[in-house]
């Protein structure tokens, strides 16, 4: 019997994903679900790179441009949503193609997410008193200290999810990494075949540079701006990512733009590095050198799908 599969294409920012992703699914048959904890919002186009609409058209795009910018989307949202995508598509015979550099994303579609105890409000409202007084990294310290692994994953300024980490070890006695192995995946029957992409760290530095110049350069302080003018207030959890919150300390004068961009190249490198350092932990992940957009790396991917797509095995449990 052959088990129902999707595919995966993870990997480091700047390792060209998308263009991967866009190949095996013209290949394949497939249709594309974004990985990507930002591009899920509208409006956050240019600093996400978001893959322009000619080629969403050409290839069906799901889960982007699908949460209000003001809004939030979670790692139990994306379970969800993108689970009953692939469910859609293995009964409509196309290939789910799960592309992004989020991590935490694609370990909760395919592991599954510990729900985790109900907020408590007395706990949430000293955390953020602290964070008040000390600031959220002084709390990103304290949660590396419980939690290394969540602390990892989880940026240094992003206060939601910093409390909520420590809100479940304060309760529960056990860090938030710790009650993964007790989920249960959304999809436990569906095979995932994961292609990883990787590029020489001296590569990604040059692409990255590259790529912010690109995103100034097509106006990513005008996306911003307009983003204000809507009303979209700073406190967006959309505006707390990479690009976005460095673009917005330019906007207020704390820097110039030429400190601003070498600070997101930056900063993308090392999220990079903690990118890399997550999926090397993901089981049954294949490695390929990329860039994902050149002929030597689309070829050997191409080869290796053919071989995997074309195996037969047992269901688990059988």
């Amino acid at each position: 019997m052959t088990r129902p599969v999707l595919v995966a294409i993870l990997g480091a920012t700047a390792t060209g994903k998308s263009a991967l992703a866009l190949a095996v699914a013209e290949r394949y048959g497939g249709e594309i679900i974004n990985c990507d904890s930002t591009a899920v919002y509208r409006g956050f186009d240019i600093g996400t790179d978001k893959v322009v609409v000619p080629g969403r058209r050409r290839i069906p795009h799901h889960l982007i441009d699908i949460v209000d910018p003001a809004g939030d989307y979670t790692a139990a949202q994306f379970a969800r949503d993108a689970s009953a995508i692939v469910r859609d598509l293995h009964s409509r015979g196309r290939l789910p193609i799960v592309v992004g550099g989020t991590g935490f994303y694609y370990r909760a579609l395919t592991r599954g997410l510990f729900p985790g105890p109900g907020r408590d409000r007395g706990l949430r409202e000293r955390l953020e008193a602290i964070a008040r007084r000390r600031g959220a990294p002084f709390l990103h310290r304290m949660l590396r200290r419980v939690d290394v692994d969540s602390a990892r994953r989880i940026q240094p300024r992003d206060l939601k999810r910093i409390i909520r980490a420590l809100e479940v070890f304060f309760l529960t006695g056990r860090p938030l990494t710790a009650h993964f192995a007790e989920t249960a995946p959304p999809l436990p029957d569906v095979k995932a075949i994961a292609v990883g992409l990787r590029l020489p760290a001296a590569q990604i530095a040059d692409r990255v540079s590259r790529r912010v110049d690109d995103q100034f350069a097509r106006g990513l302080l005008d996306e911003i701006r307009t983003l204000l003018a809507r009303g979209i207030p700073e406190s967006a959890h959309a505006f707390g990512g990479l690009v976005y919150r460095q673009a917005l300390e330019h906007l207020h004068g704390v820097r110039g733009e030429a400190e601003t961009r070498a600070l997101i190249a930056q900063e993308n490198r090392r999220y990079a590095r903690r990118q890399l350092i997550w999926f090397r932990k993901e089981p049954n992940l294949t490695w390929f050198d990329g860039p994902g957009e050149s002929a030597l790396a689309i070829d050997r991917v191409f080869q290796f799908l053919d071989g995997r797509l074309s195996e037969r095995d047992e269901p688990p449990g059988s």
